[in-house]
């Protein structure tokens, strides 16, 4: 098991951990049940802190964020001579964390995607875990929720029993419902990206080969380019300007000016 801590990439704290290390404290909060909030970021995610203080602010009060894309990881080595052996990849840990779940009787609850998703989510998980308890399910309503909505997800996930709540919505927008949900949940809350589709088997993995060389990015670039375009061929080439210059000591984002929200979001 390997935890080294949470360390600066470009304002936000990134946790240099593994996968045994990231499952042990989610399944730890989930039994004293407290809130304990999660994401897995790459590049994309990374920049939607550096470039908007108040997701920054949100990011670095999580409890715990692991290095999904390789560029993460390597960066976690460049800057502060933590090598991890290998990435904590979002869908990777997500099946990590339901395999653990299933073996310790641990509900959990899929928030957010289509209804069609969840059901084949659902399904396949419980076939590739048999002993998983899935306590409930919600699909995403693509917009604002009222505070009223928001009440009533909070009481359907409580009233549901369960334990960890994963949630799919797609970055940003799953990080600030992780943080603005995890304290009323009062459990450990996932922001798990394309997990729920790639899981549900209606959206394909990139290559092995491509993940270990960090070319993911351009994997899905190609699958969907007029979505994607702007956040790859604009954000990669900042990202690692970014890394360059706080290598250099040059410029250095300090995590602890980012911007606290003023306003909820209550994505849904």
């Amino acid at each position: 098991m390997i935890d080294h801590g949470p360390h600066n990439i470009l304002g936000i704290r990134i946790n240099a951990v593994d996968y045994e290390a990231a499952v042990e404290k989610v399944v730890v909060a989930a039994n004293e049940g407290s809130p304990f909030a999660v994401s897995a970021l790459a590049v994309h995610g990374v920049m939607t802190g550096v470039l908007d203080p108040r997701q920054r602010f949100r990011l670095n009060a999580f409890d715990l964020i692991v290095p999904d894309g390789q560029p993460v990881r390597w960066a976690l080595g460049w800057l502060h001579g933590k090598k991890l052996a290998d990435r904590v990849y979002g869908p990777t840990l997500t099946l990590k964390l339901c395999e653990r779940a299933a073996l310790e009787k641990i509900p959990i609850f899929l928030y957010g995607s289509t209804p069609e998703t969840l059901d084949a989510l659902q399904e396949n998980l419980v076939r590739r875990f048999p002993g998983l308890q899935i306590a409930g399910a919600k699909p995403s309503r693509f917009r604002r929720l009222s505070p009223a909505e928001r009440d009533e997800v909070v009481a359907e996930i409580q009233a549901s029993g369960a334990k960890i709540t994963f949630v799919g919505l797609g970055c940003p927008r799953q990080e600030v419902w992780t943080y603005e949900f995890r304290q009323a949940l009062k459990m450990p809350v996932i922001a798990v990206g394309a997990a729920f589709a790639f899981h549900a088997g209606l959206l394909p993995q990139a290559p092995p080969a491509m993940q270990r060389w960090g070319l993911e990015w351009f994997y899905r670039l190609a699958q969907e380019p007029k979505r994607l375009w702007k956040r790859y061929l604009f954000l990669n080439p900042l990202y690692l300007t970014l890394l360059a210059l706080q290598f250099s000591r040059i410029y250095t984002i300090n995590p602890d000016k980012g911007l606290e929200p003023n306003e909820t979001m209550l994505y849904g």
